[in-house]
């Protein structure tokens, strides 16, 4: 049977996502869907993007980007460190790429500039890093940026969900769009929940990785989903992004 699995923030877990990948017995005919920031956090970031390119030889997966993610992909290509950028997980990633060779980076640099900001499947659902503000869909979204960083979407439906939105008419035009909408970006662990989130037509995968949750994998169409161990356990010298 096929599958389409969708997977949350990675933050350079690769421990975990390793684990997650095996609890969900992934299969050579899955098609997998990763929502971004795959780097800044525990220690493999590097090894996670060779592991992701490794696997995409193998099967069907389709790579989002996220705001992590452009930060490192600046980098690799200017060389450049913002302060903000290794505060928030990106001295770990330097690390990880300190004994990797130029022709290795550029690899990896090519990897990032080849990251899709938003994917649409055949049965209108959305997959995006964090959200989209334009009320005609990510198509007419006049700032990429949004597509990295937008907390709006999920506030929004989360609001919804919370006031039991049942008039159609006042439901926000942005959360019709799409049949189902599925992020990463904002931790579940902000709501004390370690598990995918689901809040009107959106659902949230990424449960914390880089900091004290887990690892998240879960079947678009079943909503079954698995998960890695608590990251930090598999890390217990680091801290991610813990403070």
């Amino acid at each position: 049977m096929k599958r389409t699995l969708v997977i949350g923030d990675i933050h350079g877990g690769l421990k975990a996502l390793l684990q997650a990948l095996g609890r969900a017995e992934i299969q050579p005919s899955d098609t997998l869907i990763f929502l971004g920031d795959y780097v800044d956090g525990w220690s493999e970031s590097a090894q996670v993007i060779t592991f992701l390119m490794e696997l995409a030889t193998t099967q069907t997966c389709l790579f989002m980007k996220g705001n992590h993610d452009m930060w490192c992909e600046n980098w690799l290509d200017s060389g450049l460190a913002p302060h903000v950028w290794l505060m928030h997980g990106g001295s770990s990633t330097a690390e990880s790429y300190r004994y990797m060779d130029f022709q290795t980076r550029q690899i990896h640099l090519s990897f990032f500039n080849q990251l899709k900001s938003y994917h649409i499947d055949s049965q209108n659902r959305l997959f995006v890093h964090a959200g989209f503000a334009s009320i005609h869909g990510p198509e007419d979204e006049h700032d990429d940026n949004n597509f990295l960083w937008d907390r709006t979407l999920w506030e929004t439906a989360l609001t919804i969900e919370r006031r039991n939105q049942k008039d159609e008419a006042m439901i926000p035009k942005r959360l019709k769009l799409f049949k189902e909408i599925f992020i990463g970006h904002t931790p579940t662990l902000n709501y004390n929940i370690d598990v995918p989130m689901h809040a009107a037509t959106v659902w949230n995968i990424d449960t914390g990785a880089a900091f004290h949750g887990r690892l998240s994998i879960m079947d678009i169409d079943t909503k079954e989903f698995w998960q890695s161990d608590v990251v930090q356990s598999l890390y217990p010298n680091e801290k991610g992004r813990n403070n």
